[in-house]
């Protein structure tokens, strides 16, 4: 059933755009509270590294839901947003770099039986999950990176179920929206976002990146630091582990981000619905939403 709710808004983006001040100021404006939709933010501990947005001006729901060695994937978030998004009392605003998470809670995406428990795949390593894949759904090895085990794994459940990932990924496009919802990214140019992205990094250093994975390191959450997409996270545990120096590991940051930046534009553009507005321009987004509360 489709809901009525019409007061959801998503500010979206790749990282280091300023959308996480964006919508934290929106929902300041309208009276209402922001839903992260970022898929490290939910982790405990993890601040620094995943550039977390601490000054809030109002309730913010989706960080710090889990320890950093649980296992998580957007099926749960999914349970949570919608529980989120259902229960509310005024305004929600969707904020977020991970355009995964936002489709599973606004739109009408149906995950496969069991995604939300641990996976009988979960103990098998990459090469013996992609030669399994290869054996059950050859398709999908063609629109699934090998390193990216999640996928592989979902693509290995659904094809339990008789389904083809790479099936379900050519129809994506037409699943149904569940909620009215309204869409906004964030953009900066390639060459300034790259630029706030260096200059972003070098801030989590001074920060105190290094003495923040050093405490996750000893809270024993190494495996959780050394995952494909804990960018920040793996490349600071190598020059602890002294694999690297830590101007290595600054630089291998700031490209990884940078390549994670590309793929998050590339994401969100083959979204329709999205109303890009310029950072430098936002005054005109917050214009709009206090005319409407006249």
């Amino acid at each position: 059933m489709v809901s009525n709710r019409s007061d959801i808004i998503v500010i979206c983006g790749p990282t280091a755009t300023g959308k996480s001040e964006v919508a934290n100021e929106l929902a300041y404006m309208i009276g209402g509270e922001v839903l992260s939709a970022d898929s490290m933010q939910i982790y405990k501990g993890m601040d620094i590294g995943t550039g977390k947005f601490l000054d809030h001006k109002v309730k913010h729901w989706g960080i710090d839901i889990v320890d950093p060695n649980v296992e998580y994937s957007a099926a749960l978030y999914q349970e949570y947003a919608r529980d989120v998004l259902d229960n509310a009392k005024c305004p929600i605003v969707i904020c977020g770099g991970t355009g995964f998470y936002i489709r599973a809670a606004i739109d009408d995406y149906n995950f496969p039986k069991g995604e939300q428990t641990k996976s009988k795949y979960t103990n098998m390593d990459k090469d013996e999950l992609w030669e399994l894949l290869k054996d059950k759904d050859e398709s999908s090895t063609h629109v699934i990176h090998k390193n990216n085990t999640v996928r592989v794994i979902r693509a290995l459940e659904m094809a339990d179920q008789g389904l083809s990932y790479a099936d379900q990924l050519e129809n994506y496009k037409n699943i149904k929206q569940l909620y009215p919802t309204e869409f906004y990214g964030i953009k900066v140019d390639r060459d300034t976002l790259n630029e706030r992205i260096d200059v972003r990094v070098d801030k989590m250093l001074k920060e105190g990146l290094v003495d923040e994975v050093k405490g996750l390191l000893d809270s024993g959450y190494r495996d959780a630091l050394t995952a494909a997409s804990a960018i920040g996270y793996k490349e600071i545990v190598e020059y602890l582990d002294n694999k690297i120096s830590l101007d290595e590991a600054i630089s291998k940051i700031k490209v990884a981000t940078h390549r994670y930046a590309k793929r998050q534009r590339t994401w969100f553009n083959k979204d329709k619905r999205i109303n890009w507005i310029d950072y430098d321009k936002v005054q005109s987004l917050y214009r709009k939403f206090d005319t409407h509360q006249q």
